[in-house]
């Protein structure tokens, strides 16, 4: 398969790239390094040779458009984004560019380049608003409450309007809150790199509220093997990508601590407003039409985040 990565040098989308060369595909990146970055890149470079190639655009640029077309992949991993609810909050305009103008700009170039499939990265923390009941169902209201969470449902209008008018195909999946290696240390998601860099560089890691809010934590290798099996499964469907648990920051703490060796409380501060208080997503869909399922652990994917940061050397202060 000859595929195409936006936001291919990320924390989410590297990853992707290279389980993408490992299946033997050759794959396009395209990102514009705003917070990605090429070293990201390097195993797939040196295990795909000739098999990666690498563009450096905005996708807000309307020449991707044609890159895409030029191009003329298979399938698009559509992962590029304005992934920050903070900044979209604060700068409206500047999200919507990235998210649905963005957006809009690499289905016309699938379309143009005759791609038979997008998937697209969604975000399940965001698109359901507050959870009437948890584990959220994909079936559930879609009230954001955040731009970028509307940005980010209005994209899935777009695929389904692409898909009747010019018949190509798309899969939208709704992440949970993603973790591990490479991961971007900054927003809510990046708790783990955040904590493991703390952990590590042997400072108290600070816990915003009381620490009994929840998250769906789910692995970056198994949110990358969902991508993968949607390239050929699930079209016309959202679905969520978690592991349907409740992980409480205070338990996340301490599986984390006790994997770094470290004895001792964080700091808890003032809770953040408008953080939601308890999240997790029912990945039953998932399961059905992709045969898809999470099989990494609390304990087993914070310890690679750590032996990862370790490694590196890129513990973040």
């Amino acid at each position: 398969m000859k595929a195409l990565v936006t936001g291919g040098a990320g924390f989410i989308g590297s990853t992707l790239v290279d389980r993408l060369v490992a299946e033997g595909h050759s794959v396009d990146v395209v990102d514009d390094l705003s917070t990605g970055s090429l070293a990201n890149l390097a195993d797939a470079r040196a295990a795909g040779e000739h098999r990666v190639s690498f563009q450096r655009i905005d996708i807000r640029d309307g020449a991707v458009a044609e890159l895409v077309q030029r191009r003329r992949p298979e399938v698009v991993f559509h992962l590029a984004a304005q992934a920050d609810v903070r900044v979209s909050v604060a700068r409206p305009t500047f999200d919507a560019e990235v998210n649905v103008l963005g957006t809009i700009n690499i289905l016309e170039g699938a379309r143009l380049a005759g791609s038979r499939k997008i998937v697209f990265a969604s975000s399940g923390g965001t698109i359901y608003g507050e959870p009437e009941e948890l584990p959220v169902r994909e079936s559930h209201s879609q009230r954001p409450l955040s731009p970028y969470g509307a940005a980010k449902k209005a994209v899935y209008d777009y695929l389904t309007v692409y898909r009747e008018l010019h018949g190509l195909e798309f899969t939208a999946l709704a992440l949970a809150n993603v973790y591990g290696p490479r991961q971007d240390p900054f927003g809510e998601a990046g708790v783990v790199s955040i904590f493991a860099g703390k952990l590590l560089g042997g400072e108290r890691c600070t816990i915003f509220g009381d620490g009994t809010q929840t998250r769906d934590f789910v692995f970056v290798d198994d949110v990358v093997d969902a991508f993968s099996r949607a390239a050929s499964r699930g079209s016309g469907l959202l679905m969520n990508i978690g592991t349907g648990r409740e992980t409480s920051v205070n338990e996340l703490y301490r599986t984390m601590a006790a994997n770094a060796g470290v004895v001792g409380d964080p700091v808890y501060a003032p809770a953040r407003p408008g953080e939601l208080a308890r999240s997790s997503l029912d990945p039953g869909r998932a399961a059905i039409h992709l045969g898809w399922k999470p099989w990494t652990e609390l304990d087993q994917g914070t310890s690679a985040v750590l032996e990862w940061m370790a490694k590196t050397q890129q513990a973040p202060s």
